[in-house]
């Protein structure tokens, strides 16, 4: 009776056949303008900082130390910092968060 006019489901998706690659795109694209392209920016300034240093700039590290660049190499990755008179860290660039103006550690 019931069981001869019961039909199988569709498997198709709801939205057609394309319904799901238009959705994989959309969430791809998402994807690309949420998370990627911001972070490829911050990384972007962030190599453009580096190369900019110098020696005698003050700087900012990610652990919150400030100081003067005493001493920086090109051929090395690693730079060292005059925190006050006689007291010398070497970090690497990479740790440097910020260039700050000059003048900032006597203002201190």
């Amino acid at each position: 009776m019931f069981i001869s006019s019961a039909h199988a489901a569709s498997s198709a998706a709801p939205g057609g056949e394309y319904g799901s690659l238009i959705m994989l795109a959309v969430f791809g694209l998402v994807f690309y303008f949420i998370i990627y392209r911001p972070q490829a920016k911050r990384v972007k300034e962030h190599k453009g900082l580096m190369s900019s240093m110098s020696k005698g700039d003050e700087v900012l590290t990610n652990g919150g130390i400030i100081g003067k660049i005493s001493k920086i190499s090109d051929d090395s990755d690693y730079i060292n910092i005059e925190i006050s008179t006689d007291l010398n860290i070497t970090i690497k660039k990479d740790f440097v968060s910020a260039v700050l103006p000059k003048g900032t550690m006597k203002s201190l």
